[in-house]
């Protein structure tokens, strides 16, 4: 008799990386790393912009390009670097980017002028744009969904963490060295961070790459484009980054000024706020997974409005206050969002990640850009206007987007 063959069995599905795992630590220290690094590098300018005003001889709204230049030169290139790691792969690009963007930030504590400086602070635009987008993807594929929110949430953490150390770092490194050693200083962090995002992060087991086709590209974007709850998570990202960050460049202008007339050790001191993103995101994200993220995002837009109103005042403590609710409110629905237009883009991720973070850093570019010349009009009441027109439409988004049908 002869022997029968028995059917081959289909090979079994890579397990998604899941919340208890050692593979779910290691892939959250690794993007705890790379926000971490990606903000850091890339607004650890902000307190500097007044040295840069007076060290370059440079008006506000000019030095402001120092943060609106790199966001929207990041927020162009991206679109294409999502694509490309749908063909090359996510972890290669991610680790390039984390590397090549610290090296960028120490070449520019060296620039002997302003437009050298800018050209590298372009450059650092055009590196970094390798790991945003595709990290949102690579989080979206690999953990699984009933985690990705906890796990996005971390992964905003870091960059909220980021944006702490490099903000308040540079403020007191600018104190005692000047502005090179600030930023040579937090470039030498995001080297650290490179190699422990290299090291931790789990290979892709999910990702099948696909062809670097341009016209599917095109096309991918126009179906997201299409979807009426993704033109709103892109609409919602311009204006919570635009507001957060034009708050974030001028806060420092006015607490110099009179009647706070804060030293810049002092200034720097107040982007400790910065500790309250660090666990709004995570709470949010972690309420979302319960809730959904339409009973939750809404509110989170209300926290940034009633601190932008607490900044009006002239006592201290209030405006420290009306900081942290600013920034305990923009972590959290930028987290919601951000894991949302996840969810809903379907299987073209990258792309879908990627129109959310162009939107998202073309706000930074634009709003923060105009905040400049907000600012030489009015002064802080200048400021507040801008971003609470901004701020208002972004409720009417978030409650928009709560009435939706579709992916939560």
């Amino acid at each position: 008799m002869s022997a029968t063959t028995a059917p081959a069995m289909p090979a079994a599905a890579p397990p998604f990386i899941e919340r208890g795992t050692a593979a779910f630590r290691r892939t959250n220290l690794a993007f705890l790393c790379a926000g971490f690094s990606t903000f850091a590098l890339l607004y650890c300018v902000q307190p500097l912009l007044p040295a840069f005003s007076s060290g370059f001889g440079v008006t506000p709204a000019a030095s402001s390009l120092a943060l609106s230049l790199p966001t929207g030169v990041m927020s162009i290139v991206m679109l294409v670097a999502g694509a490309v790691s749908e063909a090359l792969g996510r972890k290669p690009l991610m680790v390039a980017s984390v590397f090549g963007s610290a090296l960028l930030t120490l070449a520019a504590a060296f620039a002997p002028g302003w437009e050298g400086f800018l050209a590298l602070r372009a450059l650092l635009g055009v590196v970094l744009s390798g790991l945003p987008a595709i990290a949102m993807a690579y989080i979206a594929e690999e953990v699984h969904p009933r985690s990705s929110g906890y796990a996005m949430g971390l992964y905003i953490s870091g960059s909220a963490f980021g944006g702490l150390v490099g903000r308040v770092l540079a403020g007191l490194l600018l104190d005692l060295g000047g502005w090179r050693w600030a930023m040579g200083g937090i470039a030498t962090l995001g080297l650290l961070s490179a190699l422990v995002f290299w090291r931790c992060l789990p290979e892709s087991r999910q990702f099948r790459p696909r062809p670097l086709l341009w016209g599917a590209m095109a096309a991918n974007f126009a179906t997201h484009l299409r979807d009426g709850g993704m033109r709103w998570l892109y609409l919602l990202g311009f204006l919570l980054m635009g507001s957060f960050v034009t708050i974030y460049n001028y806060i420092g202008y006015r607490l110099l000024a009179p009647p706070f007339s804060l030293p810049h050790s002092l200034v720097a001191m107040v982007f400790l706020v910065y500790l309250v993103g660090i666990g709004s995101s995570t709470l949010a994200g972690g309420l979302a997974d319960r809730f959904g993220r339409r009973r939750v995002l809404w509110m989170t837009v209300l926290a940034l409005l009633a601190g932008l109103a607490c900044t009006l005042s002239e006592a201290l403590p209030l405006v420290i206050l009306g900081l942290a609710a600013i920034t305990f409110g923009f972590f959290g629905s930028h987290s919601l969002a951000s894991s949302w237009v996840g969810r809903r883009a379907g299987a073209t991720k990258a792309q879908g990640s990627s129109l959310y973070l162009f939107c998202y850093y073309q706000g930074a570019s634009l709003l923060g850009s105009l905040g400049g010349f907000a600012w030489a009009a009015a002064g802080w009441d200048g400021v507040a206007t801008l971003v609470g027109a901004a701020l208002a439409l972004a409720l009417v988004a978030a409650l928009r987007l709560a009435r939706l049908p579709g992916v939560n």
